[in-house]
């Protein structure tokens, strides 16, 4: 598309325009000297850029779209075709020392998100959080020295696949979270309540001489519950049935949380996933050892985001989580360096085309017995 330069010339003689004063709105009105015709010229690039900067300010803000336009449908009209820019995270090729990876979700569809604790690295958009999911995401990003994760099975198995010598870290605070959800927050065994107090106190160690030292107490209350963790329940004619049992298992394990929660901590003990954050760290260098940089930041914001735009479309809606991730990048490069000629058409949608362009015979031109218009015979409806 051409834009007009600034000495136009007249489309009736092709003769050089002069400035003739300004119209109503403030726009320069040109005038032929030789025929005298007179016109306005339209920059379409400049017009362009200023409703792609109110459409930017307005999806990553929280202002009406009324305050960028006489009205709100003169916005939605004029921004229409910014819809079609889709912003992508900048491929640098940087090792980074440290990444935390999470996934957050919106009414059935979810975003992955890969963050150094400071900025995005690289999103990928998914139904669910599952391997092939995420291994489209590592596949985007150099494996980093230590990836800090929320334990999720399909993340690990992406891991171990794509990122196979990177160290993992898993967050702290989901497993206190995983512990509480088998043990509740006031557990009645004496055992739960020691187990309790060792997943709390995880978040207060500094050095790995704290870690080791948790690390044997947690040993200790093994062996001291070793035993009790084994009684089991039998079945019996008209004894209650727990849910999770099946109706031909002659006997289960009395203290299933408990030993879920056990499980739980042992298999991270076991990976060595629980003290990376120490045991990977070199001087003076901070490994976060919980996920909450990314769930606090960036997802909470995805949230407040999508809370203050309610309503959007599914498109639009993914189209602005983009948009917010894209401008929280390292270098995000000027929107406007993304915006192409052919994306200013508002996108249409095509007919749907069928085999007969005539469309059925029901709605033909000819007459048929079956549409009520064969010939009549009889009085027809009429009154004497």
């Amino acid at each position: 598309m051409t834009v007009p330069s600034n000495q136009p010339r007249c489309g009736v003689c092709a003769r050089k325009l002069v400035k003739n004063g300004t119209t109503s709105s403030g726009r320069t009105r040109w005038r032929c000297k030789f025929c005298g015709a007179s016109s306005t010229q339209a920059r379409v690039d400049v017009t362009r850029k200023a409703e792609f900067t109110a459409f930017l300010s307005w999806i990553t803000g929280k202002q009406r779209q009324g305050g960028y336009a006489a009205s709100e449908r003169t916005f939605r009209r004029r921004s229409a075709w910014c819809w079609n820019v889709v912003p992508e995270a900048p491929v640098t090729g940087e090792v980074h020392p440290v990444v935390m990876l999470d996934g957050t979700y919106f009414n059935g569809w979810c975003v992955l998100v890969a963050y150094n604790g400071s900025h995005v690295i690289a999103w990928q958009w998914c139904d669910r959080e599952k391997h092939a999911s995420w291994s489209a995401l590592l596949q985007q990003i150099p494996a980093p020295d230590v990836a800090v994760v929320d334990g999720h099975k399909g993340l690990e198995s992406a891991l171990r696949e794509c990122w196979p010598e990177t160290k993992v870290q898993r967050c702290l605070f989901h497993i206190r979270q995983n512990i509480r959800t088998h043990l509740t927050l006031r557990p009645k065994l004496e055992a739960g309540k020691e187990l309790l107090a060792l997943v709390k106190a995880l978040t207060h160690i500094t050095d790995l001489d704290e870690a080791a030292s948790w690390t044997g107490e947690f040993a200790s209350w093994e062996a001291r519950w070793e035993s009790f963790l084994k009684h089991r329940t039998y079945a019996k004619n008209n004894g209650v049935r727990p849910a999770h049992i099946g109706p031909g298992q002659l006997w289960w394990y009395t203290h299933l949380g408990l030993r879920r929660a056990r499980g739980t901590l042992a298999v991270v003990i076991k990976s060595g996933h629980l003290f990376t954050w120490l045991t990977s760290a070199a001087a003076d260098q901070n490994i976060a050892r919980t996920t909450s940089p990314l769930e606090g930041g960036i997802n909470a914001g995805l949230k407040d985001l999508l809370r203050a735009h309610r309503g959007l479309s599914p498109d639009h809606a993914a189209r602005a989580v983009d948009w917010y991730l894209y401008l929280h990048t390292e270098l995000p490069q000027d929107p406007w360096q993304l915006v192409r000629p052919h994306h200013w058409q508002p996108r249409r949608r095509n007919p749907t085309l069928t085999d007969d362009p005539t469309g059925p015979a029901l709605y033909d031109t000819a007459f048929s017995s079956e549409d009520g218009n064969g010939i009549q015979k009889g009085w027809g409806g009429r009154h004497r």
